[in-house]
């Protein structure tokens, strides 16, 4: 390693100088060269996945390395800004140095001890105190729904727009009420269907899909975290279908739906 990003210094130090040596247009290397924050924002999401995965494997070895990817991708955003005359890395750990401070007085200054219920309302309340100050100077009416970022995965946004607005009060207050709406984006996607307008199919799925998330919510169950469970239960059950059909020396694929709704009830029956 050359004398710039030699091993002496601490390792923040030396990823910081490595990002900027790939950076460079006249020595970097030509792929980080060319770079945007609009085209290196798709990975960043996808190391944040990658962390959430290794967690839920219980893999610590491989948490540490994906968060040092997903920490490569931070260093990589503020390169960029840097060499943009936006930000830098330091106004990145100030800025979220001093959010983390005002938003726990109890802890750094000299508020009330809080308990987890009430931090998490005080949080809430802190952070709507940003998104106003935020507002201050721009245009257009102020919205509830203001800072629920557009670019969240659909289900977690739906989420999180209900709960903006059922703080205002815009909210169903009982479990029934939700499934009197299911029913009715039900029957709206089976008039959908019989119109043949794949628009209007999909307009009213996603409706459907919304209700659904709001009975998720009403509930206490995290629709995102639900889904995910759901995911990984298909995916259990679809491949232990594929061993029986092995086994018996079938092809799964050549199998009747009749024959491989059996497999499915055969796997559900042994777990």
């Amino acid at each position: 390693m050359s004398a710039d990003t030699h091993t002496t210094k601490p390792p923040i130090a030396q990823l910081i100088d490595i990002m900027t040596r790939l950076r460079d247009p006249n020595t970097g290397c030509p792929w980080d060269v060319e770079q945007t924050f609009e085209t290196i924002a798709p990975y960043t999401i996808e190391e944040a996945y990658e962390v959430l995965d290794a967690i839920e494997r219980g893999a610590m070895d491989d948490l540490c390395e994906e968060l040092g990817d997903l920490l490569l991708q931070v260093v990589f955003h503020s390169q960029m800004a840097k060499e943009a005359g936006l930000f830098t890395i330091d106004d990145v750990a100030t800025a979220i140095n001093t959010k983390m401070i005002d938003r726990h007085p109890h802890v750094f200054g000299d508020g009330e001890t809080r308990d987890s219920n009430s931090q998490t309302i005080a949080w809430e309340e802190q952070k709507a105190a940003e998104r106003a100050a935020k507002r201050e100077g721009h245009t257009g009416p102020d919205s509830a729904l203001d800072g629920v970022a557009n670019a969240l995965p659909a289900l977690l946004r739906a989420e999180k727009l209900q709960k903006r607005a059922a703080r205002v009060g815009f909210d169903w207050t009982r479990p029934e009420q939700i499934f009197a709406k299911l029913d009715e984006e039900v029957d709206e996607v089976k008039t959908a269907m019989e119109s043949g307008s794949q628009a209007d199919i999909a307009e009213e799925v996603g409706d459907l899909l919304f209700v659904v998330a709001n009975l998720a919510r009403r509930l206490s169950v995290d629709p995102e975290e639900a889904l995910r469970a759901a995911n990984a239960k298909f995916d259990r059950r679809f491949r232990a279908m594929e061993v029986l059909s092995s086994e018996s020396g079938d092809v799964f694929a050549d199998l009747s739906l009749e024959e491989q709704e059996h497999l499915w009830q055969a796997v559900k029956r042994r777990e």
